[in-house]
């Protein structure tokens, strides 16, 4: 498993409206048990999200956000087989999580 690849929400209950989450984990943590991942959301159009914090990431052709705010640490045998990788994505990524740090 790589940073910044894509899985399929492992829970079933929220995957309607958060149908992936991305590895932010660096890779140099493999030997933990858990990755810390970003949910990455459906949002409608109409939906105003603040962009520095929730930043749009194409996933297979798709437009999510990314929820740095809602960070959190899975066990990675939840995550089974990543569907994308989006480190060409990896700045918006690291800038959210700044902005949840920093606040700016």
């Amino acid at each position: 498993m790589a940073q910044y690849d894509v899985f399929p929400n492992p829970s079933r209950s929220a995957a309607d409206g958060i149908p992936y989450v991305v590895v932010i984990q660096s890779d140099l943590l493999n030997a933990l048990a858990t990755r810390m991942t970003m949910p990455l959301a459906i949002f409608d159009t109409a939906t105003k999200v603040p962009t520095a914090l929730c930043p749009v990431i194409t996933v297979k052709g798709k437009r999510l956000h990314a929820l740095a705010h809602y960070a959190a640490p899975l066990p990675a045998k939840a995550l089974r087989r990543p569907v994308d990788n989006v480190v060409v994505q990896a700045s918006a990524l690291v800038s959210a999580m700044g902005t949840v740090l920093s606040g700016i």
